[in-house]
């Protein structure tokens, strides 16, 4: 599902990632941890085609059998939203759409018809136990309503892989167990493949397989 080599980020003069090699498989959940700094943002958001590599000769990024470094901007735009999804710390809802309409919004940018897309963000909602506030707003929700908003909106084009930064981080205890168990059920019902940069510990040790980040590599 994801086949990466000898990946590198520099910002500036600043060695950010160091070489680091990965191969995740589908149907898998894997963790990625390691202090602030270690570089666990960094390459999440290279493998979610967010960011860059400094293409070396023998760096390679592979994604769903698609070799993403030699796509150009459009194609790459079109592959992400097609194969990508995103969750972040911050649900990063837009505040003046509907829970439906949020959900909607990475569907409508693929071109996919209205009616057919409603009815499928009306699905997601409601297997996410949200079908009583779909026509709420973001404001109008808790953290945990919206945080389900944001992985229905992550679902909504049936991606290969969803990347999640800190997914939990802006959560209570209890909202966080439920994300938690939901990502596991999703992977059950769906063979979900999932990448998650955390620091809750929990929820790494959940996880098929947990990466350690240090100093710009993965130490296990």
């Amino acid at each position: 599902m994801i086949i990466a080599k000898n990946i590198h980020k520099y910002y500036d003069k600043l060695h950010v990632l160091k070489g680091v090699d990965l191969h995740i498989k589908k149907g898998e959940i894997v963790s990625i941890v390691g202090s602030s700094g270690a570089g666990k943002t960094t390459l999440l958001q290279i493998l979610g085609t967010l960011d860059t590599t400094k293409n070396e000769s023998t760096t390679a990024l592979e994604i769903n059998g698609q070799n993403v470094l030699k796509m150009k901007d459009k194609e790459l735009s079109k592959f992400r939203n097609t194969n990508l999804g995103f969750i972040f710390q911050f649900h990063q809802l837009l505040p003046e759409f509907t829970a439906l309409e949020n959900v909607c919004i990475p569907a409508f940018i693929s071109g996919k018809e209205k009616k057919e897309t409603e009815i499928e963000a009306k699905k997601l909602l409601d297997y996410l136990g949200l079908s009583h506030r779909i026509n709420h707003k973001p404001g109008e929700l808790s953290g945990g309503e919206q945080q389900r908003v944001a992985v229905a909106r992550a679902l909504i084009n049936k991606p290969a892989i969803i990347f999640a930064d800190e997914p939990s981080g802006n959560l209570d205890t209890a909202s966080a167990e439920n994300l938690h168990q939901l990502f596991f059920k999703l992977r059950e019902e769906f063979d979900q493949t999932f990448v998650i940069v955390t620091h809750n510990e929990e929820l790494a040790n959940m996880a098929d397989r947990k990466l350690i980040m240090v100093d710009g590599l993965i130490s296990n």
